[in-house]
């Protein structure tokens, strides 16, 4: 009997995805290659008409369907338009419901595109659930982003046009969302070349491939970030973990500033501007580098998509030097004194300062939040931290704290007068027109709020800081009202920001809790 797996490998040298699907090219990054020792090449999915990866799998799946067909799917990225355009092409009639948060950008690119679109809900979920009553009600055929066996099939063909344009190749970096791409390129990379090591690159706030391979099955996450949106998904597919937990040797996961740095290095080399996830496999590929020490070997990437809303690009760009490690953040204590911020500054040695924040706050001590300019990445960081600890300075690492690079950082004001009993909390909800003052509304007004800071960077998902002032004996009812709102959110009560620049100085946050 034919074994899966061989029937996969069949169906992808098989799979005949043109003329619609582009055979993209393989770029060798020289830069890159020269600074960390090994030849890099990217697989260009970014040039696909759709400018992702996703028309493969989608155009695979419908061209196995009759002209007329009623198809349906649930997207608010790169699938919506692979579908989209495969079904215009084949004479389909394609119907993609999106969640109303979706950036209007990708709403009208979807619908140039051909389809139907229906704006519902405000979370993929909803708008899923309401695609496959839709599609029952008509009799269509759903199609799924990942776990899908013709669209697995579809990706596979990446892995087919990439062993065609190069000869050596010990390891590939593959983005994972949901699975389907890593699926079909790591079966047929396995059944063809068994040497090739096959790794699987996820987003730290997103890992539902490596929770999946630690609990032997697939684990829906209790949250997603929504930075890297293209792979922002809780549960990996259920057939994709399959061949995933087979053929994957490896998973890495990278952080959202190390993706914003992975940006910048395809940029710098191909002039193309990947989205978030597309750099995925580049940030994966650098950090493995490190990790192992690798040198002289032929690494390539898969740049999976490059549909990124403008507006990001702020975002993206103020964390590529924490990312590449050319930016270090940090809260430092100071003397109340003149010449205080000179001495500082010398002390720094002639490194240079990207930022620097400061507010009188009384006699005594101040409390600066300093960016400092890098050249030598993690050891020269470690060469200042030294230097700060033989001066007496008493200060905090900020770099990989969240709270300080998402809102301290541009804030100001100083710390509240004493007499407050506050709580300090981080909210994520769907950002579209009209949701700030909804979340505000579902705050209530039963606790004063005495600290707000909200900041728009693009994203499907909106970020609040606030402060409560919150007696202990109400903590039990405050936990109980979060509980009702429904937002994603974290208690930062006890992060080092909020001490040093944020909360007066004679309350306790988080004093025991009632109840």
């Amino acid at each position: 009997m034919v074994s899966q797996e061989l029937d996969y490998f069949r169906a992808i040298i098989q799979a005949n995805v043109a003329p619609l699907v582009e055979v993209t090219q393989v770029s060798h990054l020289e830069q890159l290659s020269s600074q960390l020792g090994n030849k890099i090449w990217l697989k260009r999915e970014d040039q696909q008409p759709v400018y992702s990866f996703k028309l493969r799998g989608a155009f695979n799946k419908l061209r196995q369907l009759p002209k007329g067909t009623r198809v349906y799917t649930a997207s608010a990225g790169n699938h919506a338009q692979g579908v989209a355009l495969s079904a215009t092409y084949l004479g389909q009639h394609a119907t993609i419901v999106m969640p109303v948060t979706t950036p209007e950008i990708k709403v009208n690119a979807v619908r140039k595109l051909g389809a139907e679109v229906i704006l519902h809900g405000h979370h993929f979920d909803a708008a899923k659930h309401h695609a496959l009553a839709l599609c029952e009600q008509q009799q269509g055929v759903f199609v799924p982003p990942f776990d899908d066996r013709d669209v697995i099939v579809g990706q596979g063909t990446v892995a087919r046009e990439l062993i065609q344009q190069l000869d050596e190749l010990d390891v590939v970096f593959i983005p994972v969302g949901g699975g389907g791409l890593l699926a079909g390129m790591a079966v047929y990379l396995k059944s063809l070349r068994p040497d090739i090591r096959v790794i699987g690159v996820e987003a730290q706030d997103s890992a539902c491939l490596k929770a999946a391979l630690e609990a032997g099955e697939p684990v829906e996450l209790e949250r997603v970030g929504g930075f890297a949106d293209g792979v922002a998904v809780k549960l990996v597919g259920t057939e994709t973990f399959r061949l995933a937990q087979k053929f994957c040797d490896e998973v890495v996961t990278v952080s959202a500033d190390e993706i914003c740095a992975a940006v910048q290095d395809i940029f710098i080399e191909t002039r193309a501007t990947a989205e978030p996830s597309g750099a995925l496999s580049i940030a994966g590929l650098k950090k493995w580098i490190e990790q192992n020490k690798a040198q002289g070997l032929n690494l390539a990437a898969i740049l999976s998509g490059a549909n990124l809303n403008f507006d990001r690009l702020r975002y993206i760009a103020e964390r590529t030097a924490l990312g590449a490690k050319h930016e270090a953040l940090f809260g430092v204590t100071i003397s109340e004194e003149k010449g205080s911020f000179k001495q500082f500054c010398q002390t720094l040695g002639g490194r240079a300062i990207t930022e620097f924040n400061y507010r009188y706050a009384g006699p005594g001590q101040a409390q600066i939040f300093v960016g400092v300019g890098l050249r030598a990445g993690q050891q020269e960081l470690d060469e200042l931290k030294q230097t700060l600890t033989t001066h007496a300075y008493g200060f905090e690492d900020l770099s990989d704290n969240e709270l300080a690079k998402l809102h301290v950082r541009y804030m100001v004001g100083g710390k509240p007068p004493a007499g407050l009993h506050e709580r300090l909390l981080r909210f994520e909800f769907p950002e579209y027109p009209g949701a700030l003052a909804r979340f505000l509304e579902m705050l209530g007004s039963d606790w004063n709020i005495t600290l707000f800071h909200y900041r728009n960077h693009g994203a499907a998902q909106g970020n609040v800081l606030a402060a409560f002032d919150v007696p202990p004996c109400d903590y039990a009812k405050f936990d109980a009202h979060l509980a009702k709102l429904g937002y994603e959110f974290q208690d930062e009560s006890d992060n080092p920001c909020f001490a040093r620049f944020l909360q007066g100085q004679q309350v306790h946050a988080h004093d025991q809790k009632a109840g």
